[in-house]
């Protein structure tokens, strides 16, 4: 009797407690689409690297317009100069993004913008044409070509 009274506290209390509404993007699937890829060893010029290999899932929206949220990453990190009209999306903060080393390269998406945005740390959404690059080493394997701030989430 004392687990299932336990059980109904915590459960009671959880539902009391939980974020009553959380980020605006939460229902947003593009992400969870995006993450649909995996990788193949191949040897280049360049030694041995991981390639893309786009799901047909993620194939389907390749040059079609996606909506993307996320944190602002400036593309010459936080040393560099913000450039307001080219910049990294990451679906994680800052302090959790594919650069420090916490999620892969499904989590960022290289995006060119149409009309430059000041930086913010909060979270932003962005649409734009979706572009997969699975041969260029110095691009992301996501592009978001002719892109536009569609909103700031708080």
């Amino acid at each position: 009797m004392k687990i299932i009274t336990l059980f109904l506290f915590v459960t009671a209390s959880s539902s009391v407690f939980a974020q009553k509404d959380g980020p605006k993007y939460a229902s947003d699937n593009t992400w969870k689409t995006l993450a649909k890829v995996r990788y193949e060893s191949t040897e280049d010029e360049f030694g041995i690297m991981n390639m893309p290999v786009f799901s047909d899932e993620i194939q389907a929206l390749d040059g079609t317009e996606v909506t993307v949220p996320g944190y602002i990453i400036p593309v010459g990190g936080l040393d560099g100069i913000f450039q307001p009209d080219h910049f990294i999306l990451s679906s994680l903060p800052l302090a959790a993004c594919f650069f420090c080393g916490v999620g892969g390269p499904e989590t960022v998406v290289e995006v060119y913008l149409e009309e430059p945005i000041e930086y913010t740390d909060t979270p932003i959404k962005v649409k734009g044409k979706l572009v997969l690059n699975a041969y260029d080493i110095y691009q992301l394997q996501y592009i978001l070509e002719g892109a536009e701030l569609i909103e700031e989430v708080n």
